[in-house]
């Protein structure tokens, strides 16, 4: 399935298909079926010495929605698959043939702008563009000349890309990914956010994982800030769904003037400092009456500084079209003045390590630190968390004695860190390896579907 081949839709005998013999050698059985994504119709296979490319009769590509691109091909049984046909569901749509998902489009261009390198088909598509009836998509499709919407076949496998929870716990949403799923077996990777504790909680047995974790406290009472506060001197509130440094605050305790100050960004964006003489007075102020149930206390970490701003690393992995974890981008991400965390929104800014490491070998260090972590906790999590994980972004840090710890994991990280000019490889990288994890999945629920779910 690793060779690509351009379509011909062509005025030959009723469905037939014309496949390069160098296909030949991989068939076991007589060829009596096509299959592109869900859909399968009976054909008649022949053999062309020479070419890159698939004829197949014009009846044959109409009964399976079949009308552009590049394919790969695979044999199982009696059958030959085009493909695989990849649909990445969303939400969020608009009737602007322009920009049909707003301002996420260029985002989900940019997937389908990846896959034509790599010989197969991919969709966006939502709930609403689904027809049961027909066993269909009305999905879009990304061409030279803009967006397009046309009809598909179901997809072999789904990357999901719900923009947020609240999309995540729709009841319709779920229905679908449920449908889909249990009805028609299709493998749906990246399925969920991450919960901050939950990670946590999942890594903490592990001696080669939990060796990366601060330490932490779900819904902490004032007892256990005030304790945390005398180990540390300066510890983290953060929300267990929270994101992109929203709704964290950082506690100092300075023992000389016997004071607790508070550092957190405003809704107006501001970064804020704050003093308060007791934490009561602190807890009054920033939650009201509210309580820490659904936030994480956390040890603030003495992380490595330039130009007196703390840095940590956004690591991205992936999986392969072999299933294996890959590490496909590392970037440091530099906190803006004043703030107390590295987002861009705060003021942060991005660097590669080339840039931040002048030093070769401190470089090097980083490198395979950060990478060998990253691998590690990415198989952690993927052997721990029931359904299939394809992607997760990761916010590292190194401290003052080059000790790593995992800020953060995300299942739908952000793209942030690839606006950098010098990351624009990795950042395709990451897309293709996304696409080709679906591919593995195709191939696999329909070779060795046993596989999947041991």
């Amino acid at each position: 399935m690793n060779h690509s081949y351009d379509i011909i839709i062509s005025p030959i005998t009723s469905k037939t298909i014309i496949l390069p013999a160098l296909a030949a050698h991989e068939i076991s059985e007589d060829i009596t079926q096509v299959i592109f994504g869900t859909a399968c119709s009976p054909c008649h296979v022949t053999f062309k010495e020479n070419g890159n490319s698939i004829e197949i009769a014009r009846d044959l590509a109409d009964n399976l929605k079949l009308s552009y691109g590049k394919t790969k091909i695979f044999f199982h049984r009696n059958a030959v698959y085009l493909g695989p046909l990849i649909g990445i569901f969303t939400a969020g749509f608009t009737d602007s043939i322009l920009r049909p998902i707003g301002d996420r489009s260029l985002f989900f261009a940019k997937y389908l702008t990846a896959q034509k390198s790599l010989g197969m088909f991919a969709f966006v598509f939502g709930a609403h563009l689904i027809n049961w009836e027909t066993g269909s998509v009305n999905g879009y499709i990304f061409e030279d000349d803009g967006w397009r919407q046309i009809e598909v076949p179901l997809p072999n496998a789904v990357y999901d890309r719900l923009p947020n929870r609240r999309m995540e716990d729709h009841r319709a949403l779920k229905i679908v990914k449920d449908r889909l799923t249990t009805e028609y077996g299709i493998p749906w990777f990246n399925p969920g956010f991450f919960d901050k504790w939950t990670i946590h909680q999942l890594l903490l047995p592990y001696a080669e994982s939990s060796q990366y974790l601060p330490d932490t406290k779900l819904a902490p009472t004032l007892e256990d800030i005030e304790e945390m506060l005398q180990i540390y001197k300066s510890v983290y509130l953060k929300p267990r769904n929270g994101s992109m440094g929203h709704g964290v605050f950082q506690l100092i305790f300075s023992q000389s003037e016997n004071v607790y100050y508070c550092r957190y960004r405003s809704k107006d964006e501001d970064n804020i400092l704050r003093k308060y003489k007791t934490l009561d007075l602190f807890l009054k102020h920033s939650f009201g009456n509210q309580v820490f149930d659904d936030y994480l206390l956390q040890e603030r970490v003495k992380l490595m500084k330039i130009n007196g701003q703390q840095v940590d690393f956004r690591v991205h992995t992936n999986k392969d079209s072999a299933g294996i974890w890959n590490v496909t981008a590392i970037a440091a991400k530099i906190a803006g003045k004043g703030s107390i965390t590295t987002h861009l929104d705060n003021g942060g800014m991005v660097k590669t390590l080339k840039e931040l490491f002048k030093n070769e070998d401190e470089r090097r260090f980083a490198f395979h630190s950060l990478t060998a972590a990253a691998t590690l906790i990415s198989e952690t999590i993927d052997r721990e968390i029931k359904g299939f994980i394809g992607e997760i972004g990761f916010d590292l840090g190194i401290d003052s004695c080059k000790k790593v710890w995992l800020f953060e994991a995300n299942s739908k990280p952000g793209r942030s860190i690839f606006s950098h000019p010098l990351l624009k490889e990795a950042d395709l990288l990451s897309r293709q390896l996304s696409l080709q994890y679906a591919t593995y999945l195709s191939k696999k629920i329909i070779q060795d579907p046993e596989s999947l779910y041991e």
